[in-house]
């Protein structure tokens, strides 16, 4: 892990020990640079997991990825700081009909006898900074229903049994969960078969819908497909795009760099098919 480069991909210059303003600061200047993105997979290509190729992805190259290449390139980045980091299995609610399968990743940082709640692989709706899970006391967490408010929104961790769930506020709106976890550690290899799942299965969202998202100070700028939103607060602002101006905006918006006839499966209508809108929700 080559940290002075990954600091320097999200900007961050300040001082670097494994403390909570620290915690907070990477967490901030990652979710705000590096954008959330499936081309890769829009393009056909595998999506690799080893950490240099996440580097000279994410890093060298300027690209972004989705929730196993960002909180697995932030894992090995915090724990080259000296944090305490665990990777957990999550099953995402946003916008499903039915118990959807384990492909999120999360991380957990323990600090100062707390735990906290890395996430900056959740698209438009990743929260800027940690969010606190409660104490760690005995070896359990003692569950607090605490609001953090950043980004023009609030979110919270509530307990639900043995789950952790992870719920979101927007301005002017109601809570509504994001996804629920288990606090185990999970190994590298459960990560690889969900990655896999996720990245080929027919149904996954991430092959039937491209997206690039990227979270910003008060709100986020997402496009799916070529619907793209930028929402500022409580303000959103909602519009189509003709497929010729995709490749400027990916560029404008997202840094984001394609040559021009790139070809992605989604928009461009390449090894898809249609399915009905009840299909299996996979990540988003």
């Amino acid at each position: 892990m080559d940290l002075a480069a990954y600091l320097a991909r999200i900007g961050h210059a300040g001082t670097i020990s494994p403390t909570l303003d620290t915690l907070r600061a990477l967490h901030r200047a990652h979710a705000t640079s590096i954008p959330f993105e499936n081309l890769d997979i829009q393009r056909g290509l595998r999506i690799d997991l080893e950490i240099g190729a996440l580097q000279r992805k994410m890093v060298e190259r300027g690209r972004g990825g989705y929730c196993f290449e960002h909180n697995t390139l932030a894992m090995h980045a915090l724990r080259a700081v000296g944090f305490d980091v665990m990777a957990c299995e999550a099953r995402v609610r946003a916008g499903a009909t039915r118990v959807a399968p384990r492909t999120h990743m999360v991380l957990l940082v323990t600090l100062a006898n707390q735990r906290w709640l890395w996430d900056t692989g959740f698209g438009g709706d990743t929260p800027l900074e940690p969010l606190l899970l409660g104490r760690v006391a005995q070896g359990r967490e003692i569950g607090q229903d605490g609001e953090s408010h950043q980004g023009g929104a609030s979110y919270r961790v509530i307990e639900e049994g043995a789950l952790r769930v992870v719920r979101m506020k927007a301005a002017g709106g109601e809570w509504t969960d994001l996804y629920a976890f288990v606090a185990d550690a999970r190994e590298p290899i459960d990560f690889e078969v969900a990655n896999w799942y996720t990245s080929t299965h027919p149904e996954s969202h991430f092959v039937t819908t491209l997206t690039a998202q990227l979270r910003t100070p008060d709100g986020s700028r997402v496009l799916r497909n070529l619907t793209y939103t930028v929402t500022s607060g409580a303000t959103s602002e909602v519009r189509e795009i003709a497929r010729k101006e995709l490749l400027p905006l990916l560029r404008a918006q997202f840094r984001l760099d394609f040559p021009a006839g790139t070809v992605f499966r989604a928009v461009d209508g390449t090894g898809t098919r249609s399915f009905p809108a009840s299909a299996l929700p996979i990540d988003v």
